[in-house]
């Protein structure tokens, strides 16, 4: 492919390009669904019934760990999982602020203070050497979040926690199937947390979550956690909540466990691909392109590039008219939210993080997305910065940009 991009026309029948399409996903699967949801109907069983079983093992065993309890999202599944730890008032957690907005949300809701680190600046992940400096006698846990779709550096993360006797979440929301030295996310740390929300690798058809866990202990007290401490049916032996999976995510997300990974090759196939087309398209010193770390699986939930000096926001309105999707996530530190703002935190606290909040730009990444299509997104960029520099040098010659 190298070297052949400018000599390709790009595919005019092309009306758009959307960040995401999840109607080619179920057009594929639509004869599946329907049959399984009939099944559930047809069992009655349309809370924590035999499909929710099954998705927990089956997610539990692709995750390379022993235990798997389903629940109502993924911002439950971070709560459930500090609960479990028993993370409450006058604990700190260490989470990164360049994440959604669940992973810091949780740890408040709890009475607990989020700490925010620092990330680093090529996997968008949190940086090892910014938690420990931020480890107090107060410190609970950490919350890793394996962004985008490629892990942390978990050996770093948890030789710190022993160190210091401290939990490790995984929020692994966005990075199921992610690998780290042939392990999966979700088996590094104490616990992990999945959201099976639409957009995710493995979407369902609303809301939905899985923690894992390695230790019985944890697991046993989750399942307790997730029905309101329930066991047996109205005895409660702790103050839980309800966040329960029901039958219809569970069977949908059963049958969409099959093509997991053949979808998730195929976006490593895309991620590859744009690296080819860019580089083509002489755009690799322009953008800043996503990397993929030694020893790692990416799962390319998110392509991310970054853009300098100013001009993402320019090349976003630039794409939309070209009616080319593409997403800024995310474009405020926690550390800068409103909400936040009493823990008095300055915008610049997080350097790495207030500079990535700047630059990133998300580009389509799904499955189904055609060549054609990811031609298209390159050429729309590159027109951008072709025309960009024609204003610099002949600032005369071209309208202002819009």
């Amino acid at each position: 492919m190298k070297g052949n991009f400018n000599n390709q026309t790009v595919n005019s029948s092309i009306q758009g390009v959307a960040l995401l399409d999840l109607k080619r996903q179920y057009a594929v699967i639509k004869d599946e669904i329907t049959d399984a949801l009939q099944r559930v109907c047809d069992s009655g069983a349309f809370v924590l019934g035999p499909e929710v079983k099954t998705l927990e093992k089956s997610i539990a065993q692709y995750c390379q760990v022993e235990y798997g309890i389903a629940c109502a999202s993924g911002s439950d599944a971070v709560l459930l999982a500090l609960t479990a730890a028993e993370v409450g008032p006058g604990d700190e957690v260490i989470v990164p602020s360049f994440t959604f907005f669940a992973t810091a949300s949780a740890v408040s809701r709890l009475g607990a203070k989020p700490v925010f680190a620092d990330i680093d600046p090529v996997s968008f992940n949190l940086s090892p050497a910014d938690v420990s400096r931020k480890v107090t006698q107060r410190t609970k846990a950490v919350i890793p979040v394996h962004l985008f779709g490629q892990m942390a550096e978990m050996q770093l993360l948890n030789t710190i926690a022993q160190h210091h006797g401290l939990y490790v979440i995984e929020d692994a929301a966005q990075a199921v199937g992610s690998e780290l030295e042939g392990r999966r996310a979700g088996s590094w740390g104490d616990m992990g947390a999945f959201s099976f929300y639409p957009t995710k690798n493995l979407g369902g058809a609303g809301d939905g979550g899985l923690v894992t866990a390695r230790s019985e202990q944890l697991a046993k007290r989750l399942h307790l956690l997730h029905v309101h401490g329930m066991e047996p049916r109205y005895y409660h032996s702790i103050i839980g909540v309800n966040s329960r999976l029901d039958s219809f995510q569970a069977a949908i997300l059963n049958v969409k466990m099959k093509y997991l990974e053949g979808w998730t090759m195929l976006r490593i196939q895309n991620a590859a691909r744009y690296s080819d087309l860019f580089d083509d398209a002489g755009l690799t010193q322009t953008l800043t392109l996503p990397k993929t770390l030694p020893n790692r699986r990416h799962v390319w939930n998110q392509y991310t590039v970054r853009v300098p000096d100013g001009r993402r926001d320019d090349l976003r309105r630039c794409l939309a008219e070209r009616k080319i999707g593409a997403e800024i996530y995310y474009p405020l530190g926690l550390h800068e939210q409103e909400c936040f703002r009493h823990l008095g935190y300055r915008a610049d606290s997080l350097p790495e993080t207030y500079r990535a909040c700047q630059e990133v730009l998300t580009l389509p990444i799904f499955p189904e997305l055609t060549e054609a299509e990811q031609r298209m997104v390159v050429q729309g960029i590159k027109s951008y910065f072709d025309a960009d520099t024609q204003r610099q040098f002949y600032p005369s010659a071209l309208p202002a940009a819009a």
